[in-house]
């Protein structure tokens, strides 16, 4: 994703439309980043003049919602992730069930991590 870092502002905008198409007006959060969210194609305009988030707007942010369960289950193995970002990660091998309960990051789990840690 070159030159596609994207702020924690931007980030609230997608989070915003994530629901479905904004009414026809947009709160100032999605207004003031809709250019440049357009221009990446993660939100468009549909015909009448609504926003709405593109495919890839939707897969952004699930790999967002992905890398913050990483990082919650480094901190706490107890900690609370969403049933679609766990079977997720556990399909990509990143987390493994534990028998008490929570999950456990994998070496590759880790590595992922590791790597976004260093781009970030």
């Amino acid at each position: 994703m070159k030159n596609e870092k994207l702020t924690t502002d931007e980030y609230d905008a997608l989070g915003h439309l994530e629901k479905g198409p904004a009414p026809e007006r947009v709160n100032a959060c999605v207004g003031r980043n809709a250019k440049r969210l357009s221009g990446l194609k993660l939100l468009q305009y549909g015909r009448d003049g609504r926003v709405g988030l593109t495919d890839k707007g939707q897969e952004v942010l699930f790999l967002r919602r992905c890398v913050s369960a990483l990082r919650a289950l480094t901190a706490d193995p107890a900690a609370s992730i969403p049933q679609e970002v766990a079977s997720f990660l556990g399909k990509k091998s990143h987390i493994v069930e534990r028998a008490e309960g929570g999950y456990t990051i994998t070496d590759k789990g880790r590595e992922s991590l590791a790597d976004i840690e260093s781009r970030a």
